[in-house]
């Protein structure tokens, strides 16, 4: 992805991960139906992504390391009160950006054979941890997003669903925040 493509990204889509009020999935009323399948699997996404597209791809739009204190309060609770690695990139079904996603790593949890998953770049986190047969997830909530509406592209003011989850990798924590983009295959099924 071109250089000026993925600042507009960022610019775009920063904002969506960063004031989301995440709610349990009843209070949304997102228990049942083809929407609710999405966002409430507990397995891996990518592969769930694979099924409707010749080549899923990732563009790793940023990696970096977040000190504790920069966690939010429930962000704190949910991984411990301890330094992350932040990875953020946007996953794409042939070529069409799918899913914004950020996930918080703990430096704990990039211990022993999970250091890897700080080597990940352009590889989808869903296909490296759910490889694993003790992988599991917990704590998902739910959102709906509004993005920025810009005056060329229409499809920039919908409300966009989100999700969060901990993985869990060996009984080491992660924080996976993710962002159905509207060209996502879920809102396709409805």
């Amino acid at each position: 992805m071109q250089h000026g493509k993925m600042s507009e990204f960022k610019r775009l889509y920063k904002p969506l991960l960063e004031q989301v009020k995440w709610s349990p999935p009843t209070v949304l009323g997102m228990t049942e139906g083809v929407m609710a399948t999405w966002l409430l699997d507990t397995r891996s996404l990518s592969r769930r992504f694979q099924q409707y597209c010749q080549t899923l791809s990732v563009s790793l739009i940023e990696q970096s390391e977040l000190a504790a204190d920069e966690l939010s309060p429930e962000e704190r609770e949910l991984l411990g009160d301890q330094p992350c690695l932040v990875r953020k990139v946007v996953l794409f079904g042939d070529d069409v950006p799918w899913l914004l996603g950020r996930t918080l790593i703990p430096f704990s949890t990039l211990t022993g054979q999970e250091q890897d998953l700080a080597q990940l770049g352009e590889v989808p986190l869903g296909l490296r941890v759910f490889q694993d047969r003790a992988a599991r997830r917990d704590a998902l909530v739910l959102s709906q997003v509004v993005e920025g509406k810009t005056r060329d592209d229409s499809s920039f003011s919908s409300a966009l669903w989100a999700r969060r989850s901990r993985l869990w990798l060996n009984e080491k924590p992660m924080l996976v925040s993710e962002v159905f983009l509207a060209d996502a295959p879920l809102y396709q099924e409805e």
